[in-house]
């Protein structure tokens, strides 16, 4: 997997372009933020979360879709429980991910952080596959933004607290940070 920074696109990863994003105000990317989605609620492979991302979720499917037909949201990326990756938006891009937020005493950390996905919930680990896969696509945002650093990756639930709990507690940061290092110093 390899990022090329002039196009902010990932190789070797699917990808689902999202209308949901838009200009970056300022040329910086140094945030990385971990979420979890689901679409339903704790029901995996669906193929819903890339619906949603492209304002293509058929509503009247499910209850829970009816509950979110009026955001309109997207991720630079989604790990599926397989290690699937899917690309949704360019990293120099902004994505619709954090909403109201705050990091280092900075608002809006859409306009500066990529944002990945990973399917599940805040009541499930997660798995082998999406651990690997997002060590090596978090390590390639590392090689090639320079601002971004092993301190600046966190989770939703760190940049709007009380709002939001993903990834959860089943998130395992210490593995996330120890294969990170590890491959940092691989290099």
């Amino acid at each position: 997997m390899q990022l090329d920074p002039i196009s902010g696109w990932c190789r070797d990863v699917q990808h689902c372009p999202s209308p949901n994003c838009n200009a970056r105000p300022l040329d910086e990317v140094s945030l990385l933020v971990i979420h979890n989605i689901s679409l339903p609620p704790g029901q995996f492979g669906t193929g819903k979360v890339q619906q949603f991302f492209q304002n293509c979720l058929p509503y009247d499917e499910h209850p829970y879709f009816a509950t979110i037909t009026h955001l309109q949201v997207s991720a630079h990326f989604l790990i599926e429980r397989d290690g699937t990756v899917t690309q949704f938006v360019s990293c120099n891009e902004r994505a619709w991910h954090a909403g109201v937020s705050l990091f280092d005493g900075r608002e809006n950390c859409n306009d500066f952080s990529v944002g990945i996905e990973l399917e599940g919930t805040d009541e499930l680990p997660f798995s082998d596959a999406q651990y690997a896969a997002l060590t090596t696509l978090a390590s390639e945002m590392l090689r090639v933004y320079p601002a971004m650093s092993v301190e600046r990756i966190c989770g939703h639930s760190d940049i709007a607290p009380g709002r939001k709990t993903d990834p959860g507690p089943c998130f395992d940061w210490s593995r996330l940070r120890t294969a990170l290092l590890t491959k940092e110093s691989e290099r």
